[in-house]
Order: structure tokens, then C-alpha cells, then sequence
């Protein structure tokens, strides 16, 4: 009987003790998910100061603007120098190859902490401009959607896109309207691939796309990706080691959906195929991006700090934006310092703030949507106040 007693409690101790087990496990799972939403720069997370040199090669119709903003924000937060154009220009001599002239005081021996102007990237001029521990990198977006956003805002300024009735009709019968001795027309092909220096028009020779593209990875520490650009801007946030409020941004000089066009499964094929080496560009960096993400973050890691920024995103939408945060067109927008540039046939969104912020809640919020032009002719105006202004013509319409 006695024996059979403590069998019973022997077993009964197991039992707890695979409970207890149990329950540690449970919890301890928990915490560690739990630590990773609210700090998941732990464990793996570079130390040291931020980075404050950097490169931005600004290639155009790929949310470079809403990076750009980005980039712009930390040099005023931090009083940091910024490459700006020179005199009354608004682009670092596009689509010509850049020059270190191209940037207003620049001086031999004199670098800035930040260059993030569109230009076409020249690396021999680009050092002059910029420090030896210069962190550079990039976007790219799909090709299909970059050619079809460009046909739209370039339309009036594009030779090739001037002739065309529309987007499909250039894309079934390109060299019909598509003349490549025209530096105008860079908008019409392969413009991603021109923005990194590269001929538009080379021949698709396997051997020399791969050397390209290995150029581009030797130099550009990273490359985003339009298309997943909260991911992007996670890890663009942990390689400079910047703070969350850093990279949250709203989405600057995007267009509204009506003047997005459909394009047709045929249209698109046209389009990667007359874009031929924008796509090997985009799908090496694609999956360079999500290989770099994995490696460093992995799936749960990533999908909490992506959780995390948009928490952020929408909390700073509610506090600065009216509407809870929807996009205005031009004629909606009640400060006319707030409106974008409209060109072609795009019809770009701004934003409008809510009334009665405080002074240091203002002038965040303000930051926060100003548009790119606007957003320049400021910087301009604080780094060199004994110069003339820039001008923003379309502000006086």
C-alpha cells in the first residue's frame, strides 16, 4: 500500500514538473516574441553613431521623392550639409553625366555629409562631392510600372512619349517614335539603367549586363525596391542606424489612381522586353533585397519592425494630417507651399495638415509632407542665405 503511495507521488512529481516544463516554455516564447515587436534592433543590430555621409542615387518614378524626404529631414534635424544644385537649377545636371560643379559650393577639399539630387551617377565626380566613408545606395521598381509612370509625367517633355498616342501604342511599335540620339528621350528606355551611368541602348550581351550589375553591387551598399518599401526602409534603417522616426515618411509626389493606366498582360510583356536590362537590373536587386532580409531579420523578426513602422506611420498620419491622412489633389490643397508640381499628364497628390498644431508640432508635421521642390528651395535658402533664393515658379500660379 505504502509502496503503491509513493509510486503514485513519484508519478504525480513527473507530471508536474513536465507541466511546469511545459509552461516555462510557453512563456518563454512569448517574451522572446514580445521582445522582438517592441526591440527588434536587438541581438544582431550594429553598434555605433549613426551614419550621417551618404549617397542617395535618386533614380526617377520610384519612390525616390518619399526617400528623398527622408534624407532631407535628417540633414535639417541634424544640421547636416547637403549637395544641393547649383544657382537656380533644381537637378545636380541631369540627364547629363554629373560634375562636381554641378553642386553650389563646392570647393576642393570641401565634402558634404549628404547627396540625394537626381543626377546621373559619375563616381570619379560623385568622391570629390562626397567623403571616402560615404554609405551609398539606391531604388529601383519594377520596369513595367516605372515606364508606365514616366509615359505619364514625362509625356509633354519626352520627344518619344510626345509622338505616341498612348503608353500601348509606343510600346507595339517603340522605334516608330523612339529616336536614341535624343538625350530628352532617356525617359523612354532602360532610364534605371541610364540614371547608374550605363548606356540605355547597349545590346543585351549576357557578359556585359553581369559586369554592370556587379559594378552596381560593388559600389551601392544597398538597393530598395519600390515595390516592398516599408521592408526596404527597415533595413535601410539598421544599416545607418538611425531611429524609427527617421525613416517613417508619407508618400510624396505619387499620383492619384485615376492617373495610374491599366496596362494589359500583352503591354506588359512589351515593356519588359523594350526594357530589357532595367529588368535584370530589378530582379538581381529584388532578390538581393529579400536574401539580405532573411539573413539578417528572418520572416518574424522583419514582419514585426514592418508592424512597427506603420504603427508609427499611422500615429504621425492622426496627429499631422486632416482627413486621417487621405492624399489631396492640387486643387484641394489649401496651402499653396504645400502643393506639388504637376507635370504632363500626372495629376500628383499632396497634403493637407490639420488646423490648430503647436509651433513644434508644426513644423515636424510640415516636414513631413513638404514636397521635393519646396523642400529644396529651403535647404538652399538655410546653407547659403547670402545667395538668391531658388525659384518655385508654379507656387505664384
Amino acid at each position: 500500500m505504502v509502496s503503491t503511495l509513493g509510486g503514485l507521488q513519484r508519478y504525480f512529481r513527473v507530471i508536474l514538473l513536465l507541466l511546469l516544463a511545459l509552461t516555462l516554455l510557453v512563456l518563454a516564447r512569448f517574451l522572446l516574441t514580445d521582445l522582438e515587436l517592441v526591440t527588434p534592433l536587438f541581438g544582431g543590430q550594429a553598434k555605433g553613431p549613426p551614419v550621417t555621409n551618404i549617397m542617395f542615387l535618386k533614380t526617377h518614378k520610384t519612390a525616390s521623392s518619399t526617400v528623398l524626404n527622408i534624407l532631407y529631414r535628417f540633414a535639417e534635424t541634424h544640421n547636416l550639409s547637403v549637395a544641393l544644385p547649383a544657382g537656380l537649377h533644381v537637378h545636380l545636371g541631369y540627364p547629363r553625366l554629373f560634375l562636381a560643379r554641378y553642386v553650389e559650393g563646392v570647393e576642393p577639399q570641401h565634402h558634404f555629409n549628404i547627396m540625394c539630387n537626381h543626377l546621373r551617377f559619375n563616381l570619379p565626380e560623385v568622391q570629390k562631392v562626397m567623403p571616402n566613408n560615404t554609405f551609398y545606395f539606391s531604388i529601383l521598381r519594377n520596369p513595367v510600372f516605372q515606364l508606365e509612370s514616366s509615359f505619364i509625367y514625362y509625356k509633354t517633355y519626352t520627344p518619344a512619349f510626345l509622338r505616341a498616342p498612348s503608353l500601348d501604342a509606343f510600346l507595339a511599335s517603340p522605334r516608330t517614335f523612339y529616336n536614341d540620339s535624343l538625350l530628352k528621350n532617356v525617359y523612354a528606355k532602360n532610364n534605371m539603367w541610364f540614371d547608374f551611368g550605363f548606356d540605355p541602348n547597349a545590346p543585351r550581351e549576357e557578359g556585359y549586363v553581369r559586369a554592370r550589375i556587379a559594378e552596381v553591387e560593388r559600389r551601392f551598399q544597398l538597393v530598395l525596391i519600390a515595390e516592398h518599401l516599408d521592408e526596404s526602409l527597415v533595413l535601410l534603417r539598421r544599416r545607418l542606424r538611425w531611429a524609427l522616426d527617421d525613416v517613417v515618411a508619407f508618400r510624396i509626389n505619387a499620383r492619384s489612381a485615376r492617373s495610374v493606366t491599366r496596362l494589359a498582360p500583352e503591354t506588359r510583356e512589351r515593356a519588359r522586353s523594350w526594357c530589357a536590362l532595367d529588368w535584370r537590373l530589378y530582379e538581381h536587386f529584388n532578390r538581393s533585397l529579400w536574401g539580405q532580409l532573411r539573413a539578417e531579420l528572418g520572416p518574424r523578426r522583419l514582419r514585426g519592425e514592418v508592424e512597427r513602422l506603420r504603427a508609427r506611420w499611422r500615429e504621425l498620419a492622426t496627429l499631422c494630417l486632416q482627413d486621417g491622412g487621405a492624399p489631396k489633389n492640387r486643387t484641394q490643397i489649401r496651402d499653396p507651399r504645400l502643393r506639388p508640381y504637376q507635370p504632363g499628364r500626372a495629376d500628383i497628390l499632396g497634403y493637407n495638415l490639420r488646423p490648430g498644431l503647436d509651433n513644434q508640432t508644426l513644423r515636424v508635421c510640415q516636414r513631413l509632407v513638404m514636397p521635393e521642390l519646396q523642400y529644396m528651395a529651403r535647404l538652399y535658402a538655410l546653407q547659403f542665405p547670402e545667395k538668391p533664393r531658388k525659384n518655385i515658379p508654379f507656387l505664384g500660379e
